[in-house]
């Protein structure tokens, strides 16, 4: 058998690929254009990828492959219609990163609720040499204890989330945007009760018909002058237009991104006008990279070729 890596940076050079080794002859591409994918998988047996664009176009030539494993969760790049009719399976994975992408949710929540970046600066900038007091609480922030949490998308991250929070002391709340997941462990309400309630949003749905553009200026505005929402789905779930609109007028507290519309972030991208760190934390799509994370996701991808080269 014959794998074929076509963006294995987007793993990182980090994590060991051992397993694969043992699997068959392994070629690895840090990068791949679109063009270069007929080429490069011409007499492969199994690809491996993240994002590339799997079609006809690109794959069509590859009269050896069998299998294409995706790296990821989502498959949007993936032309299933094609991969049928050409009798070529896929896998992808999922529930992967869990814990990193549950940990990072907080990271975000702590460094805007708790204003690091000001009290960092502040401590750097040394205002806090020889300073008056022993304490300096210009930025004032409230314990997590009490509050409301309303999660969009009770999966098994969301469900991680509530969790956490619920030993944190907040009351969670949350809205199934499937309508298929429900827990009665925590309280399930509608979407606008969500958004009026919740002192803190997170956002953990996929993207799909019920999501896309859900967070726009009309939700944006029933949620509380104090909220702070935090998406770590997927980007298009919040129209980034309206966030900005919404942090420039006060209309929520703060904002914590770690996936936007379009990545890597375009220059027209209108959260780019806000400045402030209090308001707006943008992360680079690094909620799932944790190391472990990541060699995770090879081992089961590794698995995944093995249980298809035995069958």
């Amino acid at each position: 058998m014959k794998i074929v890596f076509l963006d294995r940076k987007t793993i990182g050079d980090d994590v060991s690929y051992e397993k694969f080794d043992e699997l068959g002859e392994v070629v690895i591409y840090d990068y791949s254009a679109p063009e270069q994918i007929p080429e490069r998988i011409r007499d492969a047996d199994i690809i491996v990828l993240n994002k590339m664009p799997v079609n006809e176009k690109t794959v069509g030539g590859a009269k050896k492959l069998k299998l294409v494993c995706v790296t990821a969760t989502g498959t949007n790049n993936l032309d299933k219609e094609y991969l049928k009719k050409a009798g070529i399976e896929w896998r992808n994975v999922a529930g992967y990163s869990t814990e990193a992408v549950s940990q990072h949710t907080f990271a975000i929540l702590f460094y805007l609720m708790e204003h690091l970046c000001y009290y960092d600066r502040y401590v750097k900038e040394e205002k806090y040499v020889n300073d008056e007091m022993f304490t300096h609480f210009e930025k004032h922030y409230p314990e997590l204890s009490g509050k409301t949490w309303g999660i969009i998308g009770l999966g098994t991250i969301g469900k991680r989330v509530a969790e956490i929070a619920s030993c944190f002391g907040a009351k969670v709340k949350y809205y199934s945007t499937s309508g298929k997941n429900h827990d009665s462990s925590y309280e399930e309400v509608s979407f606008d009760e969500l958004l009026e309630d919740s002192d803190i949003i997170s956002i953990h749905a996929p993207l799909d018909e019920n999501t896309e553009r859900l967070i726009d200026k009309t939700a944006l505005k029933k949620m509380k002058k104090s909220a702070i929402l935090i998406n770590v789905g997927r980007g298009p779930i919040v129209v980034e237009e309206d966030l900005a609109n919404a942090l420039e007028k006060g209309e929520i507290a703060a904002a914590g991104l770690d996936v936007l519309s379009e990545e890597p972030m375009r220059k027209n991208n209108p959260l780019r006008r806000i400045k402030d760190s209090d308001k707006l934390f943008i992360t680079p799509h690094i909620a799932w990279a944790a190391k472990e994370t990541r060699q995770r996701l090879m081992d089961i991808i590794a698995g995944q070729i093995s249980e298809f080269i035995r069958k």
